[in-house]
C-alpha cells in the first residue's frame, strides 16, 4: 500500500479531533460517578461551618444560629456583664473551665475570643434542656446574689453569663463552647477553629 496523496496535516487534525471527542466522552461518563462522591446537602448541613452575621446584635441581645443540628447562641455582653463574671466566680463549680468542653483559645474567664461576644451551645449539660437567658439582676427568685446568667426551668440549673455552672446544681459541668473564629469584626464562623 502506498502513502501517496495522504495529507499529513489532515491526519494530525483528525487524530487531535478524535482525541478531544474521546476525552469529552470519557469525562461525560465519569462525571456522575465523581459527583456522587460529593457529600449531600444534608451531610454538609450537619457538619459544615456556619457563617453568623453579628453586625446587628445589640448589647444584652442573644441570637440563635444552627450548627450540626444544635442551637448555637451568640450573646453580645455589655461591659457590666463582662465585669460581673469575675465577681461571681466563688459560687461556680468549675470557674476555670477545667472539666468543660471549649476550645483552648476560649479557656478564660469570659470563655470567648472577644470578651463582649459569647458563642455557646444552647443545651443544659444536665439533660439537654434549653436554659433561658436571665440577664437582669438582682433576681431573688433565682438566687439572692444573682448577677445575671442562664436559668434552666426544667430542673433549676443555673449558669453565669459565660455558661459556667453554679455549685450544687443538677448540671454537672459548664455549657459547651463550639469551635469558632472571626472572619471579620461582624462575621463569626461557627465550626472552624481560630488560628493562633
Amino acid at each position: 500500500m502506498s502513502n501517496e496523496g495522504v495529507d499529513g496535516n489532515r491526519r494530525r487534525f483528525l487524530t487531535a479531533a478524535t482525541s478531544v471527542v474521546g476525552a469529552g466522552g470519557t469525562l461525560a461518563v465519569i462525571w456522575p460517578f465523581l459527583a456522587s462522591l460529593k457529600p449531600s446537602a444534608k451531610a454538609q448541613a450537619l457538619g459544615a461551618p456556619v457563617a453568623a452575621d453579628i453586625a446587628k446584635i445589640e448589647e444584652g441581645q442573644q441570637v440563635t444560629f444552627v450548627w450540626r443540628g444544635s442551637s448555637i447562641w451568640v450573646l453580645k455582653r455589655s461591659k457590666e456583664m463582662v465585669d460581673n463574671l469575675a465577681k461571681g466566680a466563688s459560687v461556680l463549680a468549675d470557674p476555670n473551665s477545667e472539666i468543660s468542653r471549649q476550645p483552648d483559645y476560649c479557656k478564660n474567664d469570659h470563655r470567648s475570643i472577644k470578651p463582649e461576644y459569647l458563642v455557646m451551645n444552647g443545651k443544659c449539660t444536665h439533660l439537654g434542656c434549653s436554659p433561658k437567658l436571665r440577664p437582669d439582676h438582682p433576681d431573688p427568685a433565682i438566687d439572692p446574689n444573682w448577677l445575671g446568667g442562664y436559668f434552666c426551668p426544667c430542673h433549676g440549673s443555673k449558669y453565669d453569663l459565660a455558661g459556667r455552672v453554679y455549685s450544687g446544681q443538677p448540671a454537672p459541668k459548664n455549657m459547651e463552647v463550639p469551635p469558632h473564629r472571626y472572619a471579620s469584626d461582624t462575621l463569626v464562623i461557627i465550626g472552624e477553629d481560630q488560628k493562633a
